[in-house]
C-alpha cells in the first residue's frame, strides 16, 4: 500500500506499509522482541522504518492472559454482570483492568483502563486466544514498546519506530480502527501550532496523532486471524524521542464531554 503526500511525511514521499510474515503462536514467557526482530529482518526492515503490531502477541507473551474459571467476582462484578447480561468472572476481569466505567448501556461497558485509555471492556478481549480465557492489555504498553524497538534498532542499524495497537471504537463515529496503546523511537503526537495554512493563517490548534495514523493505516492489512499481527510502515517523517502513550490521552481538564457531564451530576 503506498500514498503520496500523506500527513507526516514531505510532500512527494511515498509511504509503503508491508505486512510481516506469519508468526507461530505466542506464549507466556516468549521473546517477543526477538520474533518480531526475525520477522522483521525477514520483511527488509530499514532504519526509520515503524513497526506495527497488535497488543495480543505482545500481551500473551507477556503472560497477560487470564483463565475465566481461576476469577472469583466480587459484589460489584456481580452487579455488572446482572445489569449487562455477561459472565460474572468476566465482568471481575473488567473491573479489575478499569479505574473507572465511564458509560454502559445494555452489554456495552465503556471503561477507562489504568493506562488512560476508554475503550469497550477495558480492553478485555476474548477474541483469538484458548476457549475460557481473555487476553488483556499489556500492563506497562510504552515499556513493552521499548523492549521491542530496541532490539529492532539494533538489528537495523539506526532508529526504528514501534507502535503497539489495539482495536476501538470512537465516541460519535460507526466502525472501529486500530488505535496506538504502546509508543516507542518516535514522537506520537506532531504539534502544529504555531505554523500556517495555505492561505497563511496560524495554526492554533492542530496536533496530528501521528502514531494513531500509523496504527489505522497497518490495521487496514493486518488480518485478524492471519497470523500476521505486524507491518512495517515507511515513508513516514517521525520527529527522534522515547515515546509515550500518554502524550495521546487527553488530559481529563481538556476533555469537554466529560467534565460537562460531571459538571451536570451524571453519574460516571
Amino acid at each position: 500500500m503506498s500514498g503520496r503526500g500523506a500527513r507526516g511525511t514531505a510532500p512527494g514521499d511515498e509511504v509503503r506499509i508491508t505486512v510481516l510474515g506469519a508468526m507461530p503462536e505466542v506464549a507466556p514467557g516468549d521473546d517477543i522482541a526477538l520474533m518480531l526482530t526475525e520477522v522483521a529482518v525477514a520483511g527488509g526492515l530499514q532504519p526509520g522504518d515503524v513497526l506495527a503490531v497488535a497488543h495480543k502477541v505482545v500481551s500473551k507473551a507477556e503472560g497477560r492472559v487470564v483463565r475465566l474459571a481461576d476469577v472469583r467476582p466480587g459484589p460489584q462484578a456481580h452487579d455488572l454482570a446482572e445489569a449487562t447480561g455477561k459472565d460474572a468472572a468476566l465482568c471481575q476481569v473488567i473491573l479489575d483492568e478499569s479505574r473507572a466505567v465511564v458509560r454502559r448501556r445494555r452489554s456495552l461497558v465503556v471503561c477507562e483502563t489504568h493506562h488512560g485509555l476508554i475503550c469497550a471492556n477495558a480492553g478485555v478481549d476474548a477474541s483469538n486466544t484458548a476457549e475460557g480465557t481473555v487476553v488483556l492489555l499489556p500492563d506497562d504498553p510504552d515499556a513493552s514498546a521499548r523492549r521491542i524497538q530496541h532490539a529492532l534498532s539494533r538489528a537495523a542499524g539506526g532508529r526504528v519506530g514501534v507502535v503497539i495497537t489495539d482495536t476501538h471504537g470512537r465516541a460519535f463515529r460507526r466502525g472501529l480502527v486500530n488505535v496506538a496503546v504502546g509508543v516507542a523511537g518516535f514522537e506520537p503526537v506532531l504539534d502544529h501550532r504555531g505554523g500556517r495554512d495555505r492561505e497563511g493563517r496560524m495554526l492554533v490548534a492542530t496536533d496530528q496523532a501521528l502514531a494513531d495514523e500509523i496504527a489505522a493505516a497497518a490495521g487496514m492489512l493486518i488480518g485478524k486471524a492471519s497470523g500476521r499481527p505486524a507491518a512495517l510502515v515507511r515513508g513516514v517523517c517521525t520527529a527522534p524521542a522515547p515515546g509515550r502513550l500518554d502524550d495521546l490521552v487527553r488530559r481529563r481538564d481538556q476533555d469537554v464531554f466529560r467534565s460537562s457531564a460531571d459538571a451536570h451530576g451524571v453519574v460516571i
